[in-house]
């Protein structure tokens, strides 16, 4: 058996949680494999509606395996309060929700660190969701950092040695914070790692494999905020593409089967950072409000703009996509003509490759296509798809050649065309 891997071609925000859940029946084995408590994946059905952070979207099967893998960093009070709304809404997790022993912690003076460097860079600031992700992959790569396997063996004596460390650090900044806030909680929160599944993540998910078993890697963010290949330094802090399925899980990369990747029928971005393709009128604010374009995790409005090929053919490339996800069909009804960006004209020259650096100067060179007026959120299948739909998709196709097997036409897991 090998792990098929679903993750997000643009600035994140695709729909992968989603996806995730439709997917899952298909699957024994959901893991996630990098980022944290900066994702946020709505996942609707029956009327319910939820949005997860730490925990993989495959949680809501019953007889799934759901692992936190060994790349993901956890934040101990964050995950307390997203077990507890669980709870709340009658979902007991306990059972099915492995954590890998080396998956790294997030402490209070991550964030506090987060959110001094963040105020200190001013305008030059990359719109950072301030969850301490970033000092935490550092702490992590610096080799100073605690694991989820920490709290079984002297957990108050290292935590009180690294907070001491980042006391230290947080005089370079002027910044004020009460370090007993941001520690509210955290003792319930390790208390609730320990009651759950504590696990060695890669030597459980390579004997899945040898079972037999299927397994879907969950990616969070996307590919274009990837800490190498995306628009540095308007970046998340792990590697989102699907090569940081093999170091995120402990997988060789010969266990890779398919690669599911995710895009919007057109595009969105929050936080800082160029966006070629963005639109400041009045068809922004249409795709804003049509698409509930704001952060399912900060609640910041998303910039929006219409679908970046030069952008989607890298991440096709990047990641080795073999099936496309096509999410938010819907939200192009009612445009009289779309979009979509075939080049970037850079000093002069248009290029049809992802540049080093992406900067504001960038300006797209644009293909237009018909548009469709008919509404698709009640849609159930394919043969229902006005002619313009149909275009549209096999145009994408052509030029990113892979075929996109999925069209989602809303937000409920019911709304999902298999093609």
């Amino acid at each position: 058996m090998k792990v098929d891997v679903l993750l997000g071609l643009q600035w994140g925000d695709e729909g992968k949680g989603k996806v995730v859940d439709v997917l899952t029946p298909k699957y024994d084995v959901i893991t996630r494999f990098q980022g944290g408590p900066n994702a946020g994946h709505t996942l609707e059905f029956d009327n319910f509606k939820h949005v997860l952070h730490n925990i993989p979207s495959g949680i809501f099967h019953t007889n799934k395996v759901n692992i936190v893998g060994n790349g993901v960093v956890l934040d101990p009070i964050t995950f307390k309060h997203e077990i507890d709304q669980l709870k709340e809404k009658g979902f007991d997790i306990t059972g099915n929700l492995h954590i890998s022993k080396k998956a790294h912690l997030i402490l209070p003076t991550h964030r506090i660190l987060d959110a001094a460097s963040e105020a200190s860079k001013g305008k030059t600031k990359i719109g950072s969701t301030l969850k301490g992700i970033g000092p935490t992959y550092m702490d992590k790569t610096g080799r100073n950092g605690m694991r989820v396997g920490d709290i079984l063996h002297n957990f108050e004596e290292k935590y009180e040695a690294l907070k001491e460390k980042h006391i230290k650090l947080l005089q370079m900044y002027d910044f004020e914070y009460d370090i007993e806030k941001f520690e509210e909680g955290l003792k319930e929160g390790i208390e609730t790692l320990k009651s759950c599944i504590l696990i060695d993540s890669e030597h459980e998910i390579n004997k899945y494999l040898r079972n037999g078993k299927s397994i879907l890697a969950e990616g969070a963010q996307g590919t274009l905020l990837d800490i190498d290949f995306g628009s540095y330094p308007f970046v998340t802090s792990s590697n989102t593409i699907c090569a940081g399925a093999c170091t995120g899980m402990g997988i060789a990369p010969t266990k890779i089967g398919e690669v599911f990747g995710i895009f919007k029928a057109y595009c969105t971005r929050v936080g800082s950072g160029p966006f070629p393709t963005e639109l400041f009128d009045e068809t922004g604010d249409a795709l804003r409000k049509a698409g509930n374009e704001f952060g399912s995790t900060t609640g910041r409005p998303r910039r929006c703009g219409w679908v970046d090929l030069v952008a989607l053919k890298y991440s096709v490339m990047i990641n080795g996509v073999t099936q496309l996800i096509m999410t938010k069909g819907d939200v192009l009804s009612g445009f009289e003509t779309i979009k979509v960006a075939t080049g970037y004209k850079m000093n002069g020259q248009v290029t049809e490759e992802f540049p080093f650096e992406l900067t504001d100067d960038v300006e797209p060179v644009y293909t237009e296509l018909p548009g469709w007026k008919q509404d698709l959120t009640g849609v159930k299948s394919e043969a229902q798809f006005p002619q313009e739909l149909k275009d549209y998709i096999a145009y994408l196709e052509k030029e990113l050649e892979v075929p996109i097997t999925i069209v989602s036409v809303g937000p409920d897991r019911d709304q999902t065309i298999v093609r």
